[in-house]
């Protein structure tokens, strides 16, 4: 989950609403650079963070002090990793080669043995995926590239760095390797430069939740606190300029 302090308390952003707001922006993405298997690669997009799901399955939710943990307080979690492999190949080979994509992209880097081992791992699956689908390994980085662009953008905007006064924020280069920023000319309105979608202008929003309780005594209590928590429902206007 994403988790902001504010004022008010904890606001919270669950990652697959972070995961719907990817899919609503890769939507848009402009048609001369998308790949020929385009409605997965939304569907991958929407559900790159999937095996997530703060309301059911995930007890890693609090820290030591009992304050919610934010999603980039967390470690390797190779169960985690696996069960959304698992959820990609149940639904096509070309989503799993973009779900395991982006957990190479997460913890190859990493020099924790346990990540560098599956992501070896990981690429040895390609290999296999891509003879048995005879997929193209390029249409495969070029779609990779546009969903990691949309989680780029999706978590510039849920963890608030959209900075004010119309100053610019790299994004991420896309999949025709330019440098794209974002940048808000007005109250709930963003831009992009250079304009990277197939229309002059499309609407996006998302959810969070707002916790005025700073500290809980165990997952359970945080987990049905969140579930009723207030709801606040964000809408933004993306418009060339």
């Amino acid at each position: 989950m994403i988790v902001n302090y504010q004022e008010n308390g904890w606001q919270i952003i669950s990652q697959r609403a972070h995961g719907l707001l990817s899919g609503q922006i890769c939507f848009h993405w402009k048609q001369d650079l998308r790949p020929e298997r385009w409605l997965e690669t939304i569907i991958a997009t929407t559900e790159h963070d999937d095996a997530f799901n703060e309301f059911v399955n995930d007890n890693m939710l609090l820290n030591e002090n009992g304050g919610p943990v934010n999603f980039k307080m967390r470690k390797f979690d190779e169960d985690k990793c696996e069960e959304l492999l698992q959820l990609a190949l149940s639904k096509s080979r070309f989503i799993a080669l973009l779900t395991s994509q982006h957990l190479q992209f997460l913890y190859e880097k990493e020099t924790d043995k346990k990540s560098t081992a599956y992501c070896a791992k990981l690429k040895k699956w390609d290999q296999k995926w891509l003879k048995e689908t005879q997929l193209d390994e390029k249409e495969i980085k070029t779609a990779y590239a546009i969903l990691e662009w949309c989680d780029a953008f999706s978590l510039l905007l849920c963890q608030n760095l959209v900075p004010p006064e119309g100053r610019k924020i790299e994004i991420s280069a896309g999949p025709d390797q330019q440098n794209y920023e974002l940048w808000s000319p007005a109250e709930n309105e963003l831009s992009v430069t250079p304009w990277p979608f197939d229309v002059d202008s499309f609407q996006i929003n998302f959810e969070s939740k707002t916790m005025t309780q700073l500290q809980f005594s165990n997952v359970e209590e945080f987990r049905e606190k969140l579930k009723d928590a207030p709801l606040t429902f964000h809408t933004y206007m993306i418009a060339k300029h």
